[in-house]
């Protein structure tokens, strides 16, 4: 605009001088002359200071432009390299699909490093970490000649090490193979590990970066690009393309795996862009633009335009108003997955900024521990859409505050459609549940007093009926006890025939009260015991895995976790399921309430089984303070108890549950070293399945040592 105005103002000025040219000249002073030449330099200056600017924007445009280029050519390139990469471990994974053979296997190996010429070296570990077999490419001589694999192996180890622990592979750092003749390679290994959590070994394949580099990268971005990767500093470790770069246009990405970040450079072979070019374009653009401006189209366009962009500003304004408003959580996302709106509600609920979430694919709300399930949710999501009846009724799912809180939430999602009728994307509101869980939790509590209350309404009932129907029984044989002393006292030492009669009656009458009272106890015992027992073998896994939903939600609200050590195959016991899953879940509750206010590094639950001859112990071990004398003397009696909402009858009731199967339940407090209380162990006895189990025989001391 202001370049055109000044070509109008010049044209201006044009025409008055033409005007003016009919007339005589007249010689004019010196100062006048000076007042007429002024605006003509000031319009030159004004006009070579705009076209200096508009050359200047032109060159930097051409940079951007060619930055943007290498940025979207990086992009592409670490995109490539992982893909390569991930290719590799699956092709490696496929390796053991058949558990092969060492001699198929060094076969299978030797045709995949055929295949792959970024491959070096493929080995075959032991469980010791100890190379059994290996094979080397076929494209080079043996890696390690320089220097001894051994001596290059404690990156290998360390990423061994990882895999095993995470049972899934793990990469290593990047190290540097020295080569005969001064050369060197720069190479990362993966680690697989063989077997569930590496128990058959693992397997190591090792690669040259700059081999990745050569096949991953198309070759024409290599004809016109040089690419490498650096450390942090920003040292070249490997290097590859077809042409050396300008250092004008240089770019980095990073390429993510499980365990190991690599720094992709980009540096493009083109310069700075050239001058002379550039200037002509800058004149032909400039005096386009001057020649095409119609002032009046030109003014009326930016009065339509105004108006446009103000009842579009108003709609914007009322609609993110409305949107601010709401205190349902908005989100949008495209359809790879990646966040590209969420309102204030949804980020004053995950506790992140909008800058923090909008362009996520993998949001900071998604709590670590569901992360893979989440991506695999979000693929199928992408792919296949969302059911019907989660668009109308939602899905419940688990998101993470920025504090690493964990809280319920509720999903509905439905398709984005844009203008055009193709759908961009998908659009969700988000409940959160943490109010209503909460409110539930409360219900759930109260309505647990409630049945406590009405157990003990029933003991209450049950403890009058046997005071009621004892009493008559008792007070008979009382009363009959008496009068038979009576009468032998009466009797002396030789008792006549009369009195021995009554006293004989008397007994029979003791007797029969006697009867009824066991009566009345034996009717109570088979009402107590009504249900049959029903006993079957099954493994420890099934035990636990019936009461697991039930023991995490306790680990998740006491903040601690629990651990297994059944061995494998896990031992197998005869006994009534639910019985001995309730035995396992008053334990481990225990256990869990023990350790609330130790630290969090120190709240692990460790549930334990093994053989012991004809019977199975099995055990659960806290790390809390330990038990008290005073209360290790009471813990197993009926109605004692040190919780404020408890019975006193669950560690009653797990006792007679493991004698009614024949075993037996103790507990010892744990000490270390210096004798101070590190945890409480409950340990108890079941009769192991199979032939070797004999329940008539008695069962192994519960603990080895004195018992708390």
């Amino acid at each position: 605009m202001r370049e055109t105005a000044y070509l109008f103002r010049l044209r201006a000025l044009d025409t008055e001088a033409m005007a003016d040219a009919d007339a005589p000249v007249v010689p004019a002073p010196l100062a006048s002359r000076w007042r007429r030449l002024l605006p003509w330099a000031l319009l030159v200056l004004l006009l070579g200071v705009a076209q200096t600017l508009l050359l200047a924007l032109t060159v930097q445009h051409e940079n951007n432009r060619e930055q943007e280029r290498v940025e979207m050519a990086a992009a592409s390139a670490a995109a490539n390299v992982r893909q390569l990469l991930l290719r590799d471990v699956q092709s490696l994974q496929a390796l053991l699909w058949n558990d092969p053979q060492p001699a198929q296997w060094r076969s299978d190996a030797a045709d995949l490093l055929r295949a792959r010429r970024e491959m070096l070296r493929i080995e075959w570990r032991s469980g010791a970490n100890v190379i059994e077999t290996a094979a080397d490419s076929p494209y080079g001589g043996p890696l390690f000649v320089s220097l001894a694999r051994s001596d290059l192996d404690l990156d290998t180890q360390a990423a061994c090490a990882d895999a095993q622990r995470l049972a899934a592979p793990a990469w290593s750092r990047s190290y540097f193979v020295p080569q005969p003749g001064g050369l060197g390679v720069e190479v990362i290994d993966v680690c697989l590990p063989i077997g569930p959590n590496g128990e058959r070994g693992a397997m190591v394949a090792t690669l040259a970066l700059g081999g990745v580099i050569d096949e991953a990268v198309a070759p024409e971005l290599a004809r016109s690009h040089e690419l490498s990767f650096v450390e942090g500093d920003g040292t070249r470790l490997a290097r590859g393309g077809l042409t050396r770069g300008a250092g004008v246009y240089v770019t980095e990405r990073l390429v993510n795996l499980s365990s190991l970040t690599l720094a992709l450079r980009l540096d493009s072979a083109a310069g700075a862009p050239r001058l002379i070019p550039n200037v002509a374009t800058s004149l032909v653009l400039g005096l386009s633009l001057a020649l095409a401006a119609v002032v009046a189209l030109l003014a009326r366009d930016v009065r339509r335009r105004a108006a446009a962009e103000q009842r579009l500003g108003e709609e914007l304004t009322l609609r993110r108003a409305m949107e601010d408003s709401l205190v349902t959580g908005l989100r949008a996302r495209d359809r790879q997955g990646r966040v590209t709106y969420v309102n204030p509600a949804f980020c004053k609920m995950v506790g992140f900024s909008a800058e923090q979430l909008v362009g996520q694919t993998t949001p900071p709300y998604w709590p670590p521990e569901m992360l893979s399930a989440y991506e695999a949710r979000q693929v199928q999501r992408m792919a296949q859409g969302v059911p019907a009846h989660e668009s109308r009724d939602g899905f419940e799912t688990t998101f993470m505050r920025a504090g690493g809180e964990r809280f319920p939430v509720l999903i509905f999602e439905a398709p984005l459609v844009g203008p055009d009728g193709l759908q961009s994307g998908w659009m969700s509101a988000v409940l959160d549940l943490s109010a209503q869980r909460r409110v539930e939790e409360r219900a759930r509590q109260q309505q647990e007093q409630l049945q406590a209350t009405a157990r003990l309404a029933s003991v209450g009932e049950m403890a009058s009926l046997l005071s009621h129907e004892l009493n008559q029984p008792l007070a008979a044989i009382a009363s009959y006890a008496t009068g038979s002393l009576n009468l032998i006292d009466d009797a002396g030492e030789r008792p006549d025939p009369p009195s021995v009669a009554m006293i004989r009656e008397a007994t029979q009458h003791i007797a029969e009260q006697a009867e009824r009272a066991g009566r009345v106890i034996r009717s109570v015992h088979d009402f107590v015991r009504r249900r049959e027992q029903s006993r079957e073998s099954l493994s420890c896994d099934q035990l636990v895995e019936a009461v697991m939903p039930l023991l995490r939600l306790q680990a998740r609200k006491c903040g601690a976790r629990i651990e297994f050590e059944f061995g494998s195959p896990s031992p197998r016991v005869v006994c009534d399921r639910t019985m001995v899953e309730q035995v396992l879940l008053n334990l481990t509750r225990n256990a869990l309430q023990a350790m609330v206010g130790e630290p969090a590094e120190r709240r692990v639950v460790r549930l334990g089984a093994r053989t012991h001859g004809a019977w199975v112990r099995l055990s659960v071990t806290d790390h809390g303070p330990g038990i008290e004398p005073e209360v290790a003397a009471r813990l197993f009696t009926p109605f004692f108890t040190t919780k404020a909402e408890g019975m006193g009858l669950g560690l009653s009731l797990c006792r007679t549950v493991v004698e009614q199967h024949g075993g037996a339940l103790d507990f010892t407090t744990l000490r270390d070293g210096e004798g101070r209380v590190r945890g409480t162990c409950f340990e108890f006895t079941l009769p192991a399945a199979g032939p070797a189990a004999s329940p008539a025989a008695a069962p192994p001391g519960v603990l080895d040592g004195v018992s708390a």
